[in-house]
């Protein structure tokens, strides 16, 4: 599944286009790798993101192209959540 569907679906990014813009800024990586929307997401593979100061790291558990809200959570799972420092 593309990375952009992924964060969708998964609801870790609330619209597709903005999973886009994101990751077309270089604000997402998985496995280490700077990845763009259309990199191909994989079960296990680790997602990171950075949203401004925030850093969130997920594990991707399962890929659906449907979920109900209630249900999307159970596509990933929450490694860490960090707050960098902001450089001046």
């Amino acid at each position: 599944m593309r990375l952009d569907k992924f964060l969708k679906v998964s609801r870790l990014i609330k619209r597709r286009p903005l999973a886009k813009e994101v990751a077309e800024d270089g604000r997402i990586k998985i496995n280490g790798t700077v990845a763009k929307p259309s990199t191909t997401v994989e079960v296990e593979d680790e997602i990171e993101i950075t949203f401004g100061r925030n850093v969130v790291t997920v594990q991707v558990l399962a890929l659906k192209e449907h979920v109900r809200k209630a249900e999307a959570t159970s596509l990933y799972e929450v490694i860490r959540e960090e707050v960098r420092e902001q450089v001046d």
